[in-house]
């Protein structure tokens, strides 16, 4: 799938790789874009930044009716189109239907849509001609970061930023890093990334979360400090000061100054600042204003599935199982790697008498999922321990 020797090169520091790779990309992009305003080609360079080098120079192999469908398809993805984007895909491929950039342009919309098992097919297909095609190996790793393979996803990450060091691939490899608990390869990456985009937004919000994971609570507040300079109004950059801010401050004190902001007119509406009251009255052992909260926060932000999680922890301990299976089985369909719901899970099933029921949820996971191994020897045990209870079940 792509070599092993290369591979081998994720378990070294990251630093001088990436700022020799990142050197050298901007010097080849220049001569690229120079090359393009010759041709009097117009494109948004901005937008090229969340593709990668590979698709200014591919752009240029596309036909005249490839090209136009690929840019409509990227300009209804960034509309959130996402079936229309996909058409217009279909519809090139059917031209060019073993076009590297049109198929993995098509596995990058796969995931956007949760669908791995052909986002990886597509980027298997492209490795198998092209070892080395940084978008593909982008693709597959995120096809193992969210089955919880992280090592592989770690080397298809370090891989694919050897051939194109750009800011996305960068945060992909610190994310996976924080994931495997190495915080000072972490840090090191962010920094190296940051000496040449010291004001970029999205970098220094994974230092700060690096810092505060090596518990660095005074280095991580100066970065968020100053990531609220440069946005004033990311609510939670805002959590996150006043969370660090408070941390030498008795629990009850901090509750009722948050209960207070929240009420002001210009924060009631911030899901982070619920969250985080969330969060204290679920330590104060206040479980059923905690699960409001996390209610409210989910509420205001459906996107971010963490204010969920946390309102159906709060909900199982409180022995509201209806709601604690709604929540956290919601929650575990698009995060099946989640060794803690899927522990939570088994056990209020196991107190319902319903393992038949979680055997039922593991199987239609895996169907959206495949290649999640360990959920597979999960359902295994499972089904030897339903059989063992019920020899009728089939």
């Amino acid at each position: 799938m792509f070599h092993d020797s290369k591979c081998e090169r994720s378990e070294r520091s990251f630093s001088s790789l990436l700022v020799d790779m990142m050197k050298m990309i901007f010097y080849i992009k220049a001569f690229c874009i120079s090359l393009i305003f010759e041709n009097v080609i117009k494109f948004d360079l901005h937008e090229q930044k969340d593709y990668g080098l590979p698709d200014i120079v591919e752009h240029m192999d596309l036909t005249e009716y490839g090209r136009l469908k690929w840019e409509r398809s990227r300009i209804l993805k960034k509309e959130g189109k996402l079936q229309d984007a996909e058409r217009e895909l279909r519809e090139a491929l059917e031209g060019e239907p073993d076009h590297p950039l049109l198929k993995t342009s098509m596995a990058h919309l796969y995931l956007r849509q949760d669908r791995f098992r052909e986002a990886r097919i597509l980027a298997e297909s492209v490795l198998s001609h092209a070892p080395e095609y940084p978008q593909a190996l982008y693709v597959l790793g995120e096809t193992y970061y969210h089955e919880g393979n992280h090592e592989d996803a770690l080397r298809c990450f370090v891989q694919a930023a050897q051939m194109d060091p750009i800011p996305y691939l960068t945060r992909s490899i610190i994310r996976t890093l924080k994931r495997l608990k190495r915080y000072e390869e972490a840090l090191e990456t962010v920094e190296t990334a940051l000496m040449t985009d010291r004001e970029n937004v999205r970098l220094l919000m994974e230092k700060a979360l690096v810092l505060e994971r090596m518990r660095l609570p005074a280095e991580a507040l100066r970065t968020y400090e100053r990531l609220k300079e440069l946005d004033p109004e990311d609510p939670f950059v805002a959590k996150a000061i006043y969370k660090l801010k408070s941390l030498d401050r008795p629990e009850k004190e901090v509750i009722g100054e948050l209960q207070k902001v929240l009420t002001i007119p210009s924060r009631k509406d911030n899901p982070q600042l619920h969250g985080l009251l969330g969060e204290k009255l679920k330590k104060a052992g206040r479980l059923k204003e905690a699960a409001a909260e996390y209610e409210k926060a989910g509420k205001l932000a459906p996107e971010n599935p963490f204010f969920k999680k946390q309102e159906g922890f709060c909900r199982y301990k409180l022995k509201d199982y209806t709601a604690a299976l709604r929540l956290l089985g919601e929650a575990f369909r698009n995060d099946p790697a989640d060794y803690i719901l899927k522990s939570t899970l088994h056990r209020i099933y196991s107190v319902t008498g319903d393992l038949k029921g979680f055997v039922q949820l593991i199987e239609e996971v895996l169907e959206e999922h495949p290649h999640n191994v360990k959920l597979m020897g999960t359902l295994r045990a499972l089904k030897k321990k339903v059989n063992m209870k019920d020899p009728n079940h089939a």
